[in-house]
């Protein structure tokens, strides 16, 4: 191997006009055979988590990163030997007592690295650890390693980390060298406060299951690991040592290696990084950009989640898993239509308003890296079967935090669903560079006046913020109307749309 032959991975930027990212996960270990396109790295973007490939074939000789640092665009991430040789092993101590030797060249260490992997085949030797200092070996008698590669264990492949607090030894757990975990399980861990690295995988190939990070939220608190009940909550009722409140919860976050988060007995202290960093730039900018105004209407949506019902149970939608939140679209779709003024942006530097004659309909969505908006393009052209699925597809993509870039970019309106948390209203932000946004409350069932009688129907209120520059009050009262109308009147729809 030589110097030309090394070529460095730096840190690109996947679209975003990203300026850092952290790392989630290291996908190589110093030795693997990398091909071109294969994944190296996965970083946490503002708007997902991204798998970032090699651009070159060759070895890795050296990863510069661990797990849970920041790292700027254009620095380096691993050095990678394109010659296509694997990683030479360190050279075997010389014998107690001998001269120091030269350093050997690259081809005497992989033929001592050949004879070495023979004689263990054979069952001939096995090579000792070297000794370490304090226990007698002289300074000069320890493996002599090529720059940049640093000691391996025999046998085993590991990643750069940070120094962890020594844990009791029977406390210890062997760290997991490449997290499989699937996004319900990194965000278990994540509410929970429970680093990835530091749970005993049980799961197949390595995959740090569901149970396992329960099993380790049990251990922090001193209890036995309990068998999974089933019912999905994070803390059992039944156990004694579950957390009280949300401080006991982030109590655990203090033995976090990666995530910089520090903590004492009174506070806890989170670095503001990737989505939750851009979430708080942008809303800081619309609410001091934009005059916001909110509208209110309590509505009848007996008549939605009849249809729901109804679709559900039709052999044709068993496919598509349809909500109100898909009926509730296609209303504000039907009324932007007849309003379509609203359907505008401010152009400061122009000093123009521009009126799209397109919908991209956002759908707000908490992930597990907090809130983003991917949009559905050209929802208007979209059937109610279309906007269904389209929701679900973008709701999956988010939470296993896959969203695009494109997916976010260039929205004109937005629903937010805060209904899910059973909250009945709120004031919602305009999503950047948007006219509108839509709020929906939970259904409940309540005592409503129909035709002179009092019957319990299922009710929601409906919320809509709007950009007081562009919409006046008038305007967005008559957008809010005509939505409330289509959902009590579903057959509204038909005529209108």
């Amino acid at each position: 191997m030589n110097a030309s032959s090394i070529v460095t991975i730096a840190l690109t930027d996947p679209g975003e006009g990203l300026t850092e990212a952290e790392i989630l996960e290291i996908k190589v270990a110093v030795g693997d055979r990398l091909e071109i396109n294969d994944p190296v790295v996965e970083v946490e973007t503002a708007k997902s988590a991204v798998e970032l490939p090699s651009h070159v074939a060759g070895t890795v000789v050296e990863v510069l990163v661990a797990v849970g640092e920041e790292v700027l665009v254009g620095a380096p991430l691993m050095r990678v030997d394109t010659t296509g040789g694997s990683a030479p092993s360190p050279a075997p101590a010389a014998p107690s007592g001998a001269a120091p030797e030269a350093d050997p060249s690259a081809a005497e260490l992989s033929a001592q690295a050949t004879e070495q992997a023979a004689e263990q085949a054979e069952g001939q030797t096995e090579q000792p650890d070297a000794p370490s200092e304090g226990e007698g070996a002289p300074a000069a008698q320890e493996p002599k390693n090529l720059v940049g590669y640093g000691e391996r264990a025999t046998g085993t492949r590991r990643r750069r980390r940070r120094a962890q607090p020594a844990q009791p030894a029977a406390e210890q757990q062997v760290p997991i060298d490449r997290i499989l975990a699937k996004p319900p399980v990194r965000k278990l861990a994540r509410d929970l406060g429970i680093a990835l690295h530091d749970v005993l995988a049980t799961g197949p190939e390595g995959t740090v299951t569901r149970q396992d990070v329960l099993n380790a939220q049990q251990r922090s608190y001193g209890a036995e690991p309990a068998a999974h009940d089933g019912a999905g909550a994070y803390f059992p009722e039944e156990s004694p040592q579950a957390p009280e409140h949300l401080g006991d919860v982030m109590k655990t976050t203090r033995d976090q290696p990666f995530s910089g988060v520090t903590s004492d007995e009174r506070t806890t202290r989170v670095p503001i990084r990737s989505v939750r960093k851009r979430t708080a730039e942008a809303m800081v900018a619309s609410a001091f950009t934009a005059p916001h105004v909110t509208v209110f209407n309590e509505i009848d949506m007996t008549g939605v989640t009849r249809i729901v019902s109804q679709l559900r149970a039709s052999r044709e939608w068993a496919d598509v898993k349809v909500s109100p939140l898909a009926v509730i679209a296609k209303a504000l779709l039907v009324a932007i239509r007849r309003n379509p003024e609203v359907n505008a942006s401010w152009d400061e530097d122009a000093q123009e308003i521009v009126y799209k004659h397109y919908v991209n309909l956002g759908i707000a969505a908490a992930t597990p890296r907090g809130l983003i908006v991917p949009n559905l393009k050209d929802a208007h052209l979209m059937t109610l079967r279309e906007l269904a699925e389209g929701i679900g597809e973008l709701a999956r993509t988010a939470r296993a935090g896959r969203t695009s870039l494109r997916d976010t970019r260039d929205g004109t309106i937005t629903i937010t669903n805060y209904g899910v948390f059973d909250i009945d209203s709120g004031t919602p932000i305009l999503n950047p560079g948007e006219s509108a946004i839509l709020g929906v409350g939970a259904i409940k069932e309540k005592p409503w006046v129909v035709d002179g009688r009092i019957e319990p129907r299922r009710v929601a209120t409906l919320s809509l913020s709007f950009d007081h520059r562009l919409i006046d009050g008038a305007l967005g009262a008559e957008l809010l109307r005509d939505v409330s109308a289509v959902l009590e009147d579903p057959s509204l729809g038909l005529v209108w749309g």
